[in-house]
């Protein structure tokens, strides 16, 4: 399956030895396209890594975006994990979600702001200014030189007490910024009007929540995003796969917690995921003007078609 430009249908043959094992923890859709789409992937996307590294002598961003539940912690752990096999890289996965305001802040936000700035996930509900400073702080690693960075849990949706955090040793050679807004634009404001589901309708029907989400993702959010050297988006077919895919998300957050009851039931979780809708349907009319390369994801879970954009920065 030919989806990649000519120039691109290459696999660098220290990732290809490397691939099969690293590979493993890529459900089976994915595995079945190691060949045609994820080597080519990792192969570009190491040559940009490279390229910068040399011209700037700092790593490179590369920004994962993509809707809940599309894949895109399971294909950053994966190329992190290939890049350290294959080519003894020191890489740094960044999820947006690790980001997160504390439960407290946001209780905070919810009563000064609006209720539903409760519920982690919409622009305005993460740390932004320590996520910048985290990449200042990632550039300048010195060798052997060590950083902690924040670790959220989402079953007790908050953050993860500091001896839990993640951590990583200079000089990194590539960092990984994955997350379901990164990358992502305002609205205008014309498109803020009418409320899109049961969720604005009811808890929102002045607009004052979204207005204000949308006002975050036009500040510093923007300055943050601003610092992506190269964007991907895995583009899901609609809310519908979200719906299904954030569902077996849930199923495997429970089973590795090991505790049946918690997180989100499907009533919760359409709720949950009502939060998400507005930015979501946004990203998938305007990313693909936006990102470097969009890999478009069909029902099935795989790629069914790629769009590539010769931008570098």
């Amino acid at each position: 399956m030919a989806l990649w430009p000519a120039r691109l249908q290459h696999n660098d043959p220290r990732l290809t030895a490397a691939s099969r094992a690293c590979w493993q923890s890529l459900p089976a859709a994915w595995r079945a396209q190691a060949n045609d789409i994820w080597l080519p992937l990792a192969s570009e996307i190491a040559q940009r890594a490279q390229s910068h590294r040399h011209s700037h002598h700092q790593a490179a961003i590369i920004g994962i975006h993509g809707g809940q539940g599309s894949g895109k912690s399971t294909l950053s752990n994966a190329l992190a994990r290939l890049y350290q096999a294959a080519l003894g890289w020191q890489v740094a996965v960044i999820s947006i979600d690790d980001l997160y305001l504390s439960k407290a802040e946001r209780q905070r936000l919810a009563r000064d702001i609006h209720p539903l700035l409760a519920t982690r996930g919409v622009p305005g509900t993460h740390d932004v200014h320590a996520g910048i400073t985290l990449f200042e702080q990632l550039r300048q690693l010195q060798p052997g030189q060590p950083l902690s960075y924040p670790a959220f849990d989402k079953i007790r949706d908050d953050r993860c007490p500091a001896a839990q955090w993640h951590s990583v040793r200079g000089p990194l050679d590539l960092i990984l910024f994955e997350g379901w807004c990164v990358g992502c634009r305002p609205q205008p404001q014309s498109q803020l009007l009418t409320p899109i589901n049961a969720l604005e309708r009811t808890e929102d029907p002045d607009g004052r929540w979204r207005h204000w989400v949308n006002r975050q993702l036009a500040g510093d959010y923007q300055n943050w995003f601003s610092q992506i050297n190269w964007l991907l988006t895995l583009q899901v077919p609609g809310m519908q796969a979200v719906q299904q895919w954030r569902s077996q998300q849930e199923q495997d957050n429970r089973r590795a917690s090991h505790t049946p009851d918690a997180g989100l039931n499907e009533q919760q979780l359409q709720r949950f995921i009502q939060h998400y809708q507005r930015l979501t349907e946004h990203a998938l009319q305007t990313m693909p003007d936006n990102a470097n390369l969009v890999l478009q994801l069909n029902s099935d879970h795989q790629v069914a078609d790629i769009h590539y954009t010769e931008t570098v920065s």
